[in-house]
């Protein structure tokens, strides 16, 4: 198991969880634009042919979509703001459900354990990939080096689902590389296209539904819009250029983000705000912190930049990933 970033203990002695106040991921994973990111994700998910079937053939997930959603935000935000404890109970009870599923391949009709390696990866990078892409480009201040340190701490949320760390992209450029790797796997199969159609219009009562459409719709709009456009192409919709879905993510991050933090974090069940009571304010989330030690993190100083010196896996070996490349973030896209 990965060291936290922050140690183990936070103010007071207090356990910090495995990620603590000083890591990248604490600060990001508190901005309201994860929530679009986590749309995007489901999209690019469902792109797998068999994790689309893991999903789709052991879960209600036509009946239950809304508490499916729900259920991944409470577990990214447990492991990220809960103690050790909590993230280790999270991930095992993820494991245990994850160990008991099967599925079958829709094109030879093999079957396959929802928890091996490739789908769990694949599940993994694109929602790491999601989340750091929507926030990043909606203008969430993020040097290319806290881009890395962010890919490299969720080698940990890797680890807590089953997958062997030293074999998860540790990085953007490997992370990059992972994708090209896998794209020629990808298409949109029908189950695909179930879930396409359920984020585009999710069931809800009939008085809600001039909600979906006006609020809902945008947000899954401007999630599919930010898509790879292998992806679009995949989908067979088309999106916006890239550059006008560039100005609408930071229209709406800058909207969302002039919500008060904590009256956003009072929605259940609160795990920003319990962290806080645990650890102290001063160790509320905020993008500013990671603006005011860019220059340290990206300096050599710092827990990120240990990391990068000493390799986030402690040498270990890196499986079918290549060496990493370096070079400025970008989308596999």
């Amino acid at each position: 198991m990965a060291a936290p970033l922050s140690g183990s203990h936070g103010v007071h002695g207090t356990d910090a969880g495995l990620y603590g106040p000083r890591s990248v991921t604490w600060q990001m994973h508190g901005d309201p634009m994860m929530w679009i990111a986590g749309v995007r994700a489901l999209y690019l998910q469902a792109l797998h042919p068999l994790a689309v079937r893991g999903v789709t053939q052991n879960s209600d997930f036509r009946e239950d979509a809304w508490g499916r959603l729900i259920r991944t935000a409470r577990f990214v935000a447990t492991i990220t703001y809960g103690t050790t404890e909590a993230a280790e109970r999270a991930g095992a009870r993820v494991r245990g459900i994850h160990r008991r599923l099967s599925l079958t391949d829709p094109a030879t009709g093999a079957r396959h354990g929802v928890d091996e390696p490739d789908l769990l990866l694949w599940v993994h990078c694109a929602a790491i990939d999601s989340y750091l892409h929507v926030v990043r480009r909606s203008g969430y201040p993020l040097t290319g080096a806290q881009a890395d340190d962010y890919v490299a701490e969720n080698t940990e949320a890797a680890r807590l689902v089953g997958l062997d760390p030293a074999a998860v992209p540790a990085d953007t450029a490997e992370l990059a590389a992972y994708f090209t790797m896998v794209r020629p796997r990808l298409t949109a199969s029908p189950e695909a296209r179930e879930v396409d159609a359920f984020l585009r219009r999710p069931p809800v009562h009939a008085l809600l539904v001039p909600a979906r459409e006006a609020i809902w719709g945008r947000f899954a709009a401007l999630a599919y819009a930010s898509l790879p456009s292998y992806a679009h192409a995949l989908y067979g919709r088309p999106a916006p250029a890239p550059a006008v879905v560039t100005r609408r993510l930071k229209v709406t991050g800058r909207a969302l983000r002039c919500i008060p933090p904590q009256a956003r974090w009072q929605l259940p069940p609160q795990h920003i705000l319990r962290a806080m009571e645990r650890l102290g304010p001063g160790t509320r989330p905020s993008p500013y912190k990671l603006r005011r030690n860019a220059a340290i993190l990206d300096g050599g100083d710092g827990p990120g930049a240990a990391r990068r010196a000493a390799g986030f896996h402690g040498g270990g070996g890196r499986g079918h990933l290549p060496p990493k490349a370096g070079g400025e973030w970008r989308t596999p896209g």
